[in-house]
């Protein structure tokens, strides 16, 4: 494949060409990967970056926050995502044609399909895995085995975001994966100001994914409120009847006292991340890649195991202590700088010029 690319190799200090692909994209969605794609497009300062994705509507080509954005015009897809098909599967040609037209000299895709379009462009492409590849998550839609393998052996590199994702991808996908953790914007999330008054969790997960396990947080909080009567649990109001808006998510991880994940089936777990950047404590479940968040480190938060709603509230409660000691903010800080966007842009930089001078 990279002797497709006809273009000399860039050379150490050069500007480079990049496109980043994926279906979706900031605003419209605003979770993991999409988060990813708008930190890592904007960290890449100095780099002609162009963000390839798609929406609803018309093709758009603007500008947002310095990035440049092609949004394409995403054809309907109902019918075959009710018959269990891999989602956006009708986008893949028009974002062949948009990235084969586009003169980039190398491209990472976010997504199986996003990069097969890009592989037969002849443009090196990284392909970035942005879940943990596990058999059931590779087989339970069609064509998406199909699409994932044809990326993985397309690719002039493969990415994942945890050591734990990386073990998935060659237990499942028989490819030896780099590890390059999501970024944070270190600058947004920062630390600074009063906690609230009384004891507050946050959890911006998606409360309609059972896998976040929003219900067992519930739960636990109810025992949590046994010994702080007057604790809050903020959730998030776009995917929680009683939740409240998170359009300022910095605001508050800074003024909340832990915030919460107990999902299963991570690769990473950024919004603990970003709530350490802001010098806030963290509590996840003991599982795949959230575990790796915290590094080992127990003065900035807690894990606990299994789905016992006891084992979650003491891990709440300990969370808890740990906010009201003045200390815990420096080291939540320094733990959430390890994962600076700055940090991440760089190794994807390195990634790139590797591949092209390789």
């Amino acid at each position: 494949m990279l002797a497709q690319h006809a273009a000399p190799p860039p050379k150490a200090d050069s500007v480079l060409r990049i496109a980043l692909a994926h279906p979706t994209y900031w605003p419209e969605v605003r979770r993991g990967a999409e988060r990813l794609v708008h930190e890592l497009a904007r960290a890449l300062e100095g780099h002609d970056v162009t963000v390839v994705t798609s929406h609803r509507a018309r093709t758009t080509r603007t500008v947002d926050d310095g990035v440049r954005v092609v949004r394409l015009w995403r054809p309907p897809d109902g019918r075959m995502q009710r018959r269990l098909y891999e989602p956006f599967v009708p986008l893949i040609a028009l974002t062949h044609r948009e990235l084969r037209a586009g003169g980039y000299e190398i491209i990472e895709a976010m997504q199986p399909g996003c990069a097969v379009a890009a592989a037969q462009t002849g443009v090196p492409t990284v392909f970035s895995h942005m879940g943990v590849p596990h058999r059931r998550a590779i087989v339970n839609r069609r064509l998406r085995l199909e699409l994932t393998q044809r990326a993985v052996r397309e690719a002039a590199a493969v990415t994942v975001l945890s050591e734990h994702a990386r073990d998935g991808a060659y237990r499942w996908l028989g490819v030896e994966a780099r590890v390059i953790a999501p970024p944070v914007d270190v600058d947004t999330f920062r630390a600074g100001g009063p906690r609230s008054e009384h004891p507050t969790i946050v959890c911006p997960a998606d409360a309609r994914e059972p896998r976040k396990r929003v219900d067992l947080l519930r739960e636990a909080f109810a025992l949590v409120k046994c010994e702080h009567p007057r604790a809050r649990l903020l959730l998030d109001a776009r995917t929680a009847p009683d939740g409240v808006p998170m359009d300022d998510l910095p605001a508050l991880y800074r003024s909340a006292w832990v915030c919460a994940l107990p999902s299963w089936g991570e690769a990473f777990g950024l919004v603990l991340a970003e709530a350490l950047a802001c010098g806030t404590p963290v509590v996840g479940a003991d599982l795949h890649g959230i575990p790796e968040v915290l590094g080992g480190d127990e003065g900035i938060g807690r894990l606990f195991s299994g789905d016992d709603p006891a084992a979650l509230a003491r891990a709440l409660l300990e969370a808890i202590e740990l906010a009201a000691d003045p200390a815990t903010a420096a080291r939540c800080r320094v733990r959430g700088e390890f994962f600076s966007a700055r940090r991440c842009a760089e190794r994807h930089e390195a990634l790139y010029r590797e591949i092209l001078t390789g």
